[in-house]
Formats: structure tokens, sequence, C-alpha cells
């Protein structure tokens, strides 16, 4: 049973008398802690100079507002005054926002990973003065449980060898620099870039696919969405049934599955089962820009309405429940409401009754398995684990009338679950996170010919270059009126590549050139003179102990993929190759590992993908507010053209449509590839049949 926990309740924290450091951050999770007996820092050179003048070993601890474990264990330890006491007399106590700094998060989860084998959130730290770790877990409960060392007896031990052995250990702390170095560094000499890595890397991410119940692996499973997005331009790419199949059962599994908020739309961050219906109810804007991109390509290339559906609810639900009055998006949801896991989200039998009464109660309950003996702590998990269809024959319902109860039912108990007490929500707003919402927005807005998406998408682009820009640099995090710390290149990357998508679905030639110039600070802070790829901190950041690279794509894609794939873009776009040349090295620098470990690196297989297609640009010339663009444009937009390009206007507003003049007055389109040009056409029929070919 998970314990209560009310340090995420700000009210409750007021009832403490202590203060820490912490209060005067912005942070949601820092501000979680600030009430905490210990005495917290935030990560500044006034925590580190204190370490150094006291000599005394520093405990790091990493978390995020959204995680489940980070409340258990402040619930556990740090609201323990005898822990607290403990921390207190030994250490200087550091407690880092990962969110906010993924740096010191991508630097030192790494050496966890050295020293363990494993790692994850909260993460516990034991640095040297000098910020060196020595070492490292995740959590710690306050005792010795479960063959699991307790923090209270680990403070003793650390504190004591800190005092006995401390020659050994700043002796040893050079090694682990270099190894950190090491590992953060490309190796491997640049490779060829040929359709070979893609292939081979599509056959290595099907050798772990669960035919069962989709996606990849055994529990806990995560939504694979950048790994979807690859499999299913290898599938338009080479006609292989077996991708689609893999990718549409996947997304009908996780759309059917406890993973799926079936009332309120929107995804969990993972299942800890192998068919996706327990997860960890917590909701991450990323995750929800990735599977609503990835639910849109697919209802794009096959036309089912369910991937629509999914799509379409789960950026309403990203609206109307995360989004800032200025246009921005909070970061996330918690797990928790009550201090219970998931207790917003679940429901008895008797509950979905009293709301919607016996006889459409008991077809909702058969449906969505609801059921007295309860699928998670006694209760239930909203999921289809049947097709509506089926359970509609089964019931002896024309499918029509059993969907019109399932949706009054949806509605009805959505509307009750509006009256609980909602799970927390983080609401500072993070560059990257916004970058890549703001894609899947204007993406979805010229997809499914949604104004309200492409007014959200503006507003927030607007909202990112008025607010969370400085002298011309971008900042990392905002709330509450204040824009703070370095941006890091995932930021750019990912603003940039929104940015691209924001230009392709308005034609205003304002976000080109935005993401043109955002493109020109990318290159000139972030570059490795090395010349392989993109350091994830700029040149002029702080000073850690070491510079390091974002080279993986794990829950959120590397800021070197997506800086390799909106750079490709915007070569297209701008036809300046210079952009093409920076995406190619990154790519060629990362070839030896892009075969043999596929989920590691999909993002960067979309884009090279992109770079190998070669990519297709598609120039309309005319108004793109006519209604005979509009008709042109519906053309393109409604069909799944993964590598392609899309502009719009007159040869004033952009180089691909100089000298392509619009034919007799009338609309014309051209499709262009490697140079070479089709003849131009002027009605949306022949533009269909023209992309046929692409």
């Amino acid at each position: 049973m998970t314990p209560p926990h009310p340090s995420h309740n700000l009210l409750s924290m007021s009832e403490h008398k202590f203060t820490n450091a912490l209060a005067g951050e912005t942070s949601p999770y820092l501000l979680q802690h600030a009430h905490n007996p210990v005495d917290w820092y935030p990560w500044s050179d006034a925590a580190l100079r204190r370490a150094r003048e006291e000599d005394k070993p520093i405990l790091l601890s990493i978390g995020y507002s959204a995680c489940h474990w980070c409340h258990v264990m402040e619930h556990e330890s740090f609201e323990n005054e005898a822990i607290a006491r403990l921390m207190n007399e030994n250490f200087i106590n550091i407690k880092v926002d990962r969110e906010e700094r993924p740096d010191l998060d991508c630097i030192y989860m790494a050496a966890v990973q050295m020293m363990t084998g494993s790692g994850g959130w909260p993460m516990t730290v034991f640095l040297t003065p000098d910020g060196v770790p020595f070492y490292g877990g995740t959590y710690f409960p306050p005792e010795d449980r479960h063959g699991m060392p307790g923090l209270t007896r680990l403070l003793l031990t650390i504190a004591e060898a800190y005092k006995q052995k401390k020659e050994a250990i700043h002796t040893e702390a050079p090694r682990i620099v270099q190894e950190l170095q090491r590992v953060s560094s490309i190796e491997s000499a640049p490779g060829e870039l040929k359709p070979d890595i893609l292939d081979t890397a599509a056959r290595q991410l099907m050798a772990g696919y669960d035919p069962g119940h989709g996606g990849f692996g055994g529990a806990p499973k995560f939504p694979p969405s950048m790994s979807l997005s690859f499999l299913l331009r290898t599938h338009v790419r080479t006609g292989r049934p077996d991708l689609l199949e893999a990718v549409e059962r996947t997304l009908q599994k996780m759309a059917g599955g406890g993973i799926y908020d079936q009332l309120g739309g929107g995804f969990h961050r993972y299942s800890v089962d192998d068919r996706w219906l327990v997860p960890h109810f917590e909701k991450m804007l990323y995750d929800n820009a990735l599977l609503s991109r990835i639910y849109l390509d697919a209802y794009l290339l096959t036309k089912n309405e369910l991937y629509r559906r999914i799509a379409g609810e789960t950026l309403d639900y990203v609206r109307r429940e995360m989004t800032s009055p200025e246009g921005g998006f909070y970061s996330s949801q918690d797990a928790d409401s009550e201090g219970h896991e998931g207790k917003f989200f679940v429901w008895t039998p008797r509950e979905v009754e009293a709301v919607l009464g016996s006889t459409d109660a008991d077809l909702f309950c058969r449906c969505f398995d609801v059921t007295e003996r309860g699928n998670f702590e006694g209760r239930n998990i909203l999921n289809l684990p049947r097709p509506v269809s089926a359970v509609a024959r089964l019931n002896n319902l024309p499918e029509s009338e059993f969907l019109e109860i399932l949706a009054r039912g949806r509605r009805l108990l959505f509307e009750e679950r509006e009256k609980r007490i909602k799970p927390g929500r983080d609401e500072k707003i993070l560059t990257a996170w916004n970058g890549l919402m703001l894609s899947s927005f204007a993406e979805a807005a010229g997809a499914l010919d949604r104004m309200d998406y492409r007014e959200s998408a503006v507003r927030n682009a607007n909202f990112l270059l008025d607010r969370l820009q400085r002298n011309g640099r971008l900042l990392r995090s905002y709330k509450d009126g204040e824009a703070k710390l370095n941006a890091y290149l995932e930021d750019y990357a990912c603003l940039i590549d929104g940015l691209l998508s924001l230009y392709e679905t308005t034609f205003e030639k304002r976000w080109i050139e935005e993401a043109r110039r955002l493109a020109v600070s990318m290159t000139e802070y972030f570059w490795d003179a090395g010349g392989k790829s993109f350091f994830l901190t700029s040149h002029d950041h702080e000073t850690l102990i070491h510079r390091p690279r974002d080279l993986y794509d794990n829950a959120t894609p590397s800021g070197n993929s997506v800086a390799a794939h909106a750079l490709l873009r915007l070569a297209e776009l701008t036809g300046e190759e210079i952009w093409q040349t920076w995406a190619r090295s990154i790519l060629e620098s990362m070839a030896a590992q892009l075969a043999s470990h596929p989920s590691a690196f999909s993002n960067y297989l979309c884009a090279l993908d992109f770079l190998l297609a070669p990519p297709s640009q598609i120039a309309v010339a005319g108004n793109p507010d006519s209604g005979q663009a509009r008709d042109m444009l519906k053309v393109v937009r409604t069909r799944f053209l993964p590598n392609k390009v899309l502009v719009c206007g007159s040869g004033a507003d952009t180089e691909l449509l100089r000298d392509r003049p619009q034919i007799d007055g009338m609309v014309t389109a051209y499709i262009c590839r490697n140079r070479t040009c089709s003849l131009p056409v002027t009605t949306p029929r022949r533009l269909e049949e023209l992309l046929k070919g692409y």
C-alpha cells in the first residue's frame, strides 16, 4: 500500500516551521521540499562553496514533480527529523529538479549507472566538495528493507568513510571523471550512411516486438513512439506489411489500455505490466506530444478513425488541462491525489452506477472492465480488453446504439470525475517540451483542418519567443512570470523543429526566419569543435565536472537527433545546404550505433530516412488563404508524406517558390526531388496523381 505523502501539497507544507533555501525557487519539485527539516540548497555557487569551505561531502538528490517514488522518499526520509539531522550534520544537501537541469541529471545519472548498473529517480548521489561522485543509487528506504540498505545506515556509513578514507576518495575522483568523459564521447569513426542501416535497424526492432500486446519487450512497457515512427516510415519506404501491423497493433493496444485515459484523453507515463493495463499514472507533456504525433501519422496513412480520435483527444487534453493562460504548455500531472497513486482515475461498479443508472452502467462496466474484484487495488482502471463491436454483439445491441451509450457514459463519468481532487500539476514551462508539443499542434492543425489547434500553436510559439529569450538567447524554464536557466541543446533543437512545422501550417515567413536565427545560435554555441555533433550545454555554460553530450533517444528524443532532423528540414526549406552538412556530420558520427541499438536511436533513424529519401519539395504558388490553395494544400496534408517539405505563397516569400510562378493566374503546385521537378499542376486531382509516385 502506498504511504500517504502530504509533501506535495503546499498547504500542508506551510504547517512546518522550518524553511530551507528552496523556498525562493520556482520549480514545483523544489518547492515541495522547501519545508523539509533538511537544510536543502538548490544547485548553486553558495552550496558548492560551503561544501569546500567546510570540507563536507555533498548529498545530491535529483527527481521531478510527477515522480511517485520521489514523493515516497520525501515523506519517509526527508520529513523525518532524525534523518534530516544526520543529513544536516554530515553533508551539504542539494536538491535538483532534473527537468530544469538535464545537464546535472545526465552527468550524475551516468555516474550512478556506472557504479550500480542501473538508474532512475529519485536519484541519490554522494559527491566530493568538488562535485565528483563517489557513491550513488536511487530510492533508499529510511531503514533496511527487502534487501535494500536504509538511508539512515547509508548516511552514517558514507559520513564515516569520507572522514576515514578521504584521501582514497579524492585519488579515485579523476578516474571517475575520465570514465564519464569516455562514455559521453563518440569514439567510432564516421560511418557511411546507406539504406542498409535502416533495414538492419528495422529487423533488430522487430526481433523484440511483442505480437500479443504490441510494443517491444516485456514489463514494464514504455510507449515506443519514436520506434513506431521509424517503423511507419520504413513501411512506406519498403512496403513491408509486418512493420505496419506492428505499429497498428501497438497503437490499438495502447489506445485500449489503462495507459490511456479513457475519459479525459492523454497518456500516462508507462505501464507496469506487459499489456498496457496498469500505468504509473503521471502524465508527461513530452509523451503526449510524441504520441499524438504518431497517432496522427498512422491516421494519415491508414485513415483508421480510431487513430484520429486518439490524436484529437490527446491534443484536446493538453489544451484543456496543460495550457497556461499565456499559451505555454505545463510540464506534467502527478500520479497521486489525496496521497494515493491513481485515486483520481479509478472506479468501482457502484460509483459508475450512481452516475449512469443501472442499465447503462452494466453495459459500460462490461465494456470497460469494471468489476467488483477490480483490476487495481480493489478498484478499476478503465480499459477495453475486447473490441467494442464484440461487446455489442454479446449484448445483442446494434453497434451504433452501443457506441452512443458508451459516449454518453464517458461524458457523464468525466463530468463526475471533474468534481474529484485532481492530481498536482507541475506548471513550469520547459522550452524543449513545448517545442515538441508545438510541432504536434501545428502538424495536426493542417492534417485535421483544426483552426483551434493552429491557434494553440501560434500562441505557444509567440509565448516561447517573447518570454523565454533574453538578449537573443533561449532560456530553459518559465514559471510565475520568471524565465531562467540557459537553454540546452534540446531546447534549441525542439523549438527550431516546432517553428518549421508551424511555418508549414501558416506559411508566415516569420517562423522560418526565427527557426533559422535559432539554428545559427545553436551551431555557434553548442557544436563540438572536433566536428562530430553537438554538446548538451553551450560553450559559455557553467563549468561542471565535464561537458556532456545528449546522444541517446530515451523518453524524449536526444537533442542531437532532433537537431539533425530539424537542420535537414531547414536546408530543404531555405535552399541553404550548409544546414545539411551539420546534420550529416551528426548522423555519420552515430552510424555504427544506429543499426545495432535502434531503440536507443530511433529518432536518429527517422532523420536518416529523411536524408536518404531524398525529401520531396512541394511548392504551391498562390495565396495560402484562397480557396484554390486550400484545396491543393488539403491534398498534401491529408497524406502521410514523412519526407517532404511544404511551402505556399509567392517567390518573394521563400526560395522554393522563386521562378515557380502561377500559371494563367491559377494556384500552381510543383513537386521537386533531387533537383528535378515535375511539370506544374493546377488542379487537386492532378496533384493527387503526382503524389502517388512519391
